[in-house]
């Protein structure tokens, strides 16, 4: 562990995002990806307040701001599938504070809310070239298909 990097506490306390976190969850998502998705973002944070029963959208928060989020939204169909799915549409953690826990308590309350939802499969896609990512959701237990 990097001597520098803030350790997050033991247990983080997972809370809804709100409209007041676009600019640090933007901001979390351009560090990871080398560019910003504002728009984007800003589309599926809209999208989740005129649906909020389609989406599932939580938030960490350590030393009073945002550590890391996750956006996930329900699958109603698509792909010929008969039951609802949730897709994880998005997950970040600030790059300092990743490998303490942080993203995986924001992946077990995403599965939660889908539990309390009745919704038994959870789907995302990731790029097969972006490593850190795939050995998260294998760490997490995805499989691939």
């Amino acid at each position: 562990m990097n001597s520098r990097s803030p350790m997050p506490k033991a247990d983080p306390r997972i809370r809804p995002l709100t409209a007041r976190d676009l600019d640090a969850v933007v901001a979390i998502d351009a560090a990871l990806g080398g560019r910003t998705r504002r728009a984007y973002i800003e589309r599926r944070l809209d999208q989740a307040k005129r649906a909020p029963e389609l989406h599932v959208q939580f938030g960490v928060d350590e030393g009073g701001a945002l550590a890391g989020y996750v956006l996930g939204r329900v699958l109603e169909g698509e792909f010929g599938r008969t039951h609802p799915a949730l897709r994880l549409e998005l997950i970040g953690v600030k790059p300092g504070l990743q490998r303490h826990g942080i993203g995986a308590a924001l992946e077990q309350a995403l599965e939660a809310e889908a539990g309390k939802r009745g919704i038994r499969e959870l789907r995302t896609a990731s790029a097969w070239r972006d490593h850190a990512m795939l050995r998260f959701l294998d760490k997490s237990g995805w499989r691939l298909s």
